[in-house]
């Protein structure tokens, strides 16, 4: 593998993994604002679909391509400070998706089957979807930032 392609799958990963976790977060505020059960389950199962299709194989992707281009270039990852604040800032929105944001989203799920079939949806699934947007954007601040140093490589 060259530099090149290492580099070529890393960006791909985080272009998957940034498009992912916005596009997701449009989609799923606008059907739970429609209070229609079938849309709001039919989100809620598409947004684990995608985080396993889409957000999971961006991060492998980014840690595969992005890792095998320092191996390529003979680089320490923990030598420049944009490296090990990038890394942090990546490891932090990995923290919070997999601690708060995904728990949330399999309560999510479990809900919202039992609602498909257009029962009501309950107060702690609305109270679930806050918190999940909430955090997910929290979680978006790290990543933005890592992809900031990752481009502008300030120091």
């Amino acid at each position: 593998m060259t530099y090149e392609i290492a580099k070529f799958i890393h960006i791909t990963g985080v272009v998957m993994l940034m498009g992912n976790i916005t596009a997701t977060a449009f989609w799923k505020v606008f059907a739970d604002g429609t209070d229609d059960p079938r849309i709001i389950a039919f989100a809620q199962r598409l947004v684990t679909i995608t985080d396993w299709s889409l957000t999971f194989w961006g991060v492998v992707l980014t840690m595969v391509g992005g890792y095998g281009a320092l191996w390529i270039a003979g680089a320490n990852p923990l030598a420049g400070g944009w490296l090990v604040w990038s890394q942090a800032l990546f490891v932090v929105a990995g923290l919070i998706w997999l601690g708060i944001l995904v728990p949330i989203q399999i309560r999510q799920a479990r809900a919202a089957r039992a609602f498909a079939q257009g029962g009501s949806i309950t107060d702690a699934f609305r109270r679930d979807s806050r918190r999940w947007i909430i955090w997910g954007l929290i979680s978006t601040v790290p990543l933005v930032g890592a992809t900031w140093l990752m481009v502008a490589k300030p120091y």
